[in-house]
């Protein structure tokens, strides 16, 4: 039980320092400093990887030394000898050691950390994907009702909201310890959600079915207030900053409605380009940002004066779908599923600023705490890819399930 991270036991710390190696021909390493090395004990977080802890034990300066003396015929070798004898296979060791220790070290990293894990939805396995973001891992599979598509955290940060749309219900995640905490019932073909600013109000819509639900919240439970008919197959929600209104894409119907919240009545629509998807608000409360998933663009609108106007088209990608704010108040990401890319759109001046190849389909994003990495459902690979914005690639990806849409963790850049 009381196993050094670095020499295995005591006794094997106090047996290295016997070998009296001589760092200069008149001073020896103390015992003394080898007994409370050895004293350095994990060995809760070392039974996570017995195979890292097995090559820990043996990735030790004693095992190098006895290798290389082993080859002179003499265990009391110098440390001068031993380099210039068996310089290579120091290395050759050490290298297997550094492989070893950055191994275990990942594990120790998961667990003292604390960070919180990402969730990725797999629509058609009905289920959510629970990653590691230390060692990069799936670690759990989470069941919900079938076709979870979004996700969303509620305003006390306590539970991550999964939709599960033909399920009709609603599963509640703690979404720092991926534990199922409830599911609600009884709430129709939930694709997409938001909770308005205010924190008041909790808003759907049904895909499906073609209509936009409004839910009282009470900060606990959800009571139904009213069911707004709208055009064909609303997709995606986007609330303004002081909780008036809401906007929807109609996907079918190539339409942007405006429904008031106060009222629950639709202020005005229009007409968009082909199949639009996600929907994002400008901080400055002027314009509306559409993707366009049947077309190559982005589709801006002016939404100043009593009805919106487009303005403008922002060429992206073929099959422009899911927007993420890069978190600096000025940027926007949009995922272009066709074309396999990300594209980065400076809101100020509408214009796309940087682009980043993504295989597999890239749909629904989130970005780290820093602004740094996108994370990002690769839909039809069954992958979640990570994008480091500094290299402009993907540096990761990990396994998950079928068709993976939403992404969400706690430790994200402003939305």
């Amino acid at each position: 039980r009381g196993e050094s991270l670095l020499f295995g036991t005591k006794r094997a710390a106090d047996a290295w320092c016997s070998l009296s190696l001589k760092v200069r021909p008149s001073k020896r390493i103390r015992p003394s400093w080898c007994s409370a090395t050895a004293s350095l004990s994990a060995p809760g977080i070392l039974a996570r990887s017995s195979a890292d802890m097995t090559l820990v034990k043996e990735c030790t300066i004693t095992l190098m030394l006895r290798v290389v003396a082993q080859d002179r015929g003499r265990r009391g070798a110098t440390l001068q000898d031993c380099v210039e004898s068996g310089f290579v296979k120091i290395l050759s060791i050490a290298r297997a050691c550094v492989i070893a220790f950055v191994g275990l070290w990942y594990s120790v990293a998961s667990v003292a950390s604390g960070a919180p894990p990402l969730f990725v939805l797999n629509s058609l396995e009905a289920n959510v994907s629970v990653i590691d973001p230390v060692t990069w891992t799936e670690t759990a599979r989470i069941p919900t009702g079938k076709e979870p598509h979004h996700l969303y955290l509620t305003p006390d940060e306590k539970s991550i909201i999964v939709a599960n749309a033909l399920g009709d219900t609603l599963t509640f995640v703690d979404p720092r310890t991926a534990e199922v905490q409830r599911t609600v019932r009884g709430i129709v073909d939930p694709y997409h959600l938001r909770f308005s600013p205010d924190m008041k109000w909790f808003i759907t819509a049904a895909n499906r079915l073609n209509h936009v639900d409004f839910y009282r919240w009470d900060g606990k439970d959800l009571t139904l207030v009213q069911r707004v008919a709208t055009s064909r197959t609303p997709s995606h929600l986007w609330i303004d900053s002081r909780s008036t209104t809401v906007y929807s894409t109609m996907q079918d119907s190539d339409e942007l409605v405006a429904i008031d919240i106060a009222t629950q009545t639709i202020k005005w629509r229009v007409k968009t380009g082909p199949m639009p998807a996600d929907v994002y608000g400008s901080p400055d409360g002027k314009h509306l940002f559409v993707g366009l998933t049947g077309g190559d663009s982005v589709e801006v609108f002016d939404i100043s004066g009593r009805e919106a106007v487009s303005v403008k088209r922002i060429k992206t990608g073929n099959g422009a779908h899911a927007f993420r704010a890069a978190g600096d108040g000025r940027h926007l990401y949009v995922s272009n599923r066709v074309a396999n890319s990300i594209s980065k759109i400076d809101m100020n001046t509408q214009q796309v600023v940087e682009s980043y190849p993504v295989p597999g389909g890239p749909d629904c994003m989130d970005v780290s705490a820093d602004g740094r990495y996108i994370y990002v459902s690769s839909r039809w690979a069954r992958k979640l890819s990570v994008v480091d914005t500094q290299a402009k690639k993907v540096v990761r990806q990990v396994n998950v399930g079928k068709s993976p849409h939403g992404v969400w963790t706690l430790q994200h850049a402003p939305r």
